[in-house]
């Protein structure tokens, strides 16, 4: 299970499949079958993929799972053309920085727009005008 990944906090079981269902998925499993990794990969199989979702049990890490889980995806023959990689972590910068993933520069073209669905907004809050 992957429950108490901190990705999954506000989030639904409906509405975290749903997202599942239209990226490239990665699982680890053990050999008695329990899911211990995760990793969802949104991209165009072309040109960009953009990495999130990734997770270890906190029982299986330092196993070196996260390592392979990277290595895996990067290695995926139908990503052989995929240029620019992005990704979003919270806690592992070091790992991904092992496989070449860097923090953009201060002058990045990168941008954002992170906008809280209504039924993700705390309960109570006064609309914003």
């Amino acid at each position: 299970s992957l429950d108490g990944a901190y990705w999954t906090v506000g989030r639904s079981h409906a509405l975290t499949e749903r997202s599942w269902a239209n990226c490239l998925c990665f699982g680890v499993h053990a050999p008695d079958g329990d899911q211990v990794g995760f990793a969802r990969l949104l991209t165009d199989y072309t040109f960009r993929a953009h990495l999130g979702d990734v997770f270890v049990r906190e029982d299986r890490r330092g196993l070196g799972l996260g390592k392979a889980l990277i290595e895996t995806l990067l290695a995926h023959p139908e990503l052989a053309t995929v240029w620019h990689w992005t990704l979003t972590t919270a806690d592992a910068h070091g790992l991904y920085a092992q496989y070449g993933f860097r923090s953009p520069a201060s002058d990045s073209k990168l941008m954002a727009l992170d906008r809280t669905p209504d039924f993700m907004r705390e309960a109570g809050s006064q609309d914003r005008r």
